[in-house]
């Protein structure tokens, strides 16, 4: 059998923070729907960081990450 290889062209991420809205209407969900599965880790294209004495998170969905788990991706 021969070897084959395949060859993916990706966009070129910049570590951009895709905005929680824009990722909502992305993926057809709403907005606090990812923010709760951000915050209990069930949801793995970023990360939710509660603010220290506070119950407010702050929240980082990096475009790579957000790209190879939803597909979606705006540059």
């Amino acid at each position: 059998m021969e070897n084959t290889k395949l060859y993916i062209e990706t966009p070129v991420f910049t570590g951009r923070n895709v905005p929680i809205n824009e990722l909502a209407k992305a993926i057809g969900k709403d907005a606090q729907y990812i923010r709760i599965g951000l915050q209990q880790g069930v949801l793995n294209f970023g990360y939710a960081m509660k603010k220290n004495n506070s119950s407010e998170y702050n929240y980082y969905c990096p475009d790579k990450k957000v790209w190879e788990e939803t597909g979606y991706f705006n540059g």
